[in-house]
């Protein structure tokens, strides 16, 4: 297994020489916002800078433009059956393969599985790990047996068993690929996700952030950006805001993202009596994102399960704010290093409430801006992690 202290000691670039890479994923960021859509968005892009030709191949994705230096293949339509969906993809990989490409690199099993036996020979197959797809259906919304163990053992695991080597974001989804799907440990390389420093920066004041979103510019704000599933913890955090409110009553939450748990999220909002400490956004902008993150005093990830890596704490890092995260996944990976202090004891509310008092209250310090900044700079910049990911695909 290569971690991440190996792949830092290897030479940046494995070859000066560009590489044609196909590449499958979902959609199309950012129509199609995603943790899984943007990672693909940027690491090709990462590799087109690179001098790489690479051809993207998923569900919905545009026509391709004039001035994109990137290759769109649409294999399909997101809104199909999804037998139909599936029988498209293969029908058009199979209509669209001029060349063979020098590596391949796959990131949804689902989309993947239609296409294995037509892949071309001889080519290397990476698969990029994002989670355990069928045990994440299963907490959110699906609870049909049967229909679990056809997505872990029929999709999930055949996919994996017909790839060469894979990419994950952290020790915690190696564990998982190793012991629940049985991959061996030489085959498994850990590599974090990145951040796009470029974007994801400290451009603007917290006042000045605030001022553009219209958001309260006199009250301890915090930044969440989830989907409104049950395993990202939004209603713990609801809770722990709860046992803080007495102490800190101008407390502000702002709840990025869309998801079908919002309507219960809002009833609990009106439970607890928190009305006028909570703030639903919706759907925010790709744009926005970075002057949230600069808005708050403190980003929050009250995950449950299933966090493999925490794409926002690498973004709110970036942009200069602080990050509070539950002991999940992968998430401390990136915080101990840095800031151990700010991963709670536990994913339980009381424990995110024991953190988060004494910070708004100032009675214990967090990092500043500026480390915030270095430490995502230092070790999550896409430009860096790009060059780790092209060392493993093209090996």
């Amino acid at each position: 297994m290569i971690g991440d202290e190996e792949v830092e000691d290897q030479p940046q670039k494995i070859s000066s020489m560009s590489a044609s890479i196909l590449t499958l994923g979902i959609g199309w960021f950012p129509n199609t916002p995603g943790g899984l859509e943007r990672y693909v968005y940027e690491l090709i892009h990462q590799l087109v800078a690179n001098q790489d030709q690479v051809e993207l191949c998923g569900v919905g994705l545009p026509e391709n433009e004039a001035n994109l230096p990137i290759k769109l293949t649409n294999l399909a339509l997101p809104d199909m059956a999804i037998w139909r969906r599936l029988w498209s993809i293969r029908s058009n990989f199979q209509k669209t393969r001029v060349e063979k490409p020098d590596a391949i690199n796959l990131h949804f099993a689902l989309y993947s599985l239609p296409i294995l036996d037509i892949l071309p020979k001889g080519v290397p197959i990476t698969f990029n790990f994002h989670g355990p797809w069928a045990a994440e259906s299963q907490q959110e919304i699906v609870k049909n047996k049967l229909s679990i163990f056809f997505k872990r053992r029929l999709i999930e695991q055949t996919t994996y068993n017909c790839c060469d080597r894979f990419i994950v974001l952290s020790k915690a989804f190696a564990d998982i690929l190793h012991q629940q799907y049985q991959v061996p440990w030489d085959k498994i390389h850990i590599i974090p996700g990145g951040v796009n420093i470029s974007k994801f920066q400290v451009n603007l004041s917290p006042q000045a952030a605030r001022q553009q979103l219209n958001w309260p510019e006199d009250r301890p704000i915090l930044f969440t950006s989830r989907r409104l599933v049950h395993r990202v913890g939004l209603d713990i955090l609801l809770q722990a805001l709860a046992i803080i409110k007495p102490k800190v009553p101008d407390v502000w939450l702002a709840i990025a993202g869309r998801g079908y748990l919002q309507p219960v999220l809002e009833q609990q909002v009106q439970d607890l009596g928190l009305e006028n400490n909570v703030k639903f956004l919706g759907f925010l902008p790709d744009q926005q994102l970075p002057l949230a993150y600069q808005a708050a005093n403190l980003t929050v990830m009250p995950s449950q399960s299933f966090e493999g890596f925490g794409l926002a704490i690498v973004e709110s890092l970036a942009c200069g704010t602080p990050v509070l995260c539950t002991p999940i996944g992968g998430m401390p990976e990136i915080l101990q290093p840095f800031s151990p202090e700010l991963i709670t004891t536990s994913a339980q509310a009381t424990a995110i409430a024991e953190k988060l008092e004494p910070i708004l209250l100032s009675q214990i310090s967090i990092p500043s801006r500026e480390d915030c900044q270095q430490y995502a700079v230092s070790n999550f910049n896409w430009q860096k992690i790009a060059q780790q990911v092209r060392q493993v695909i093209l090996a």
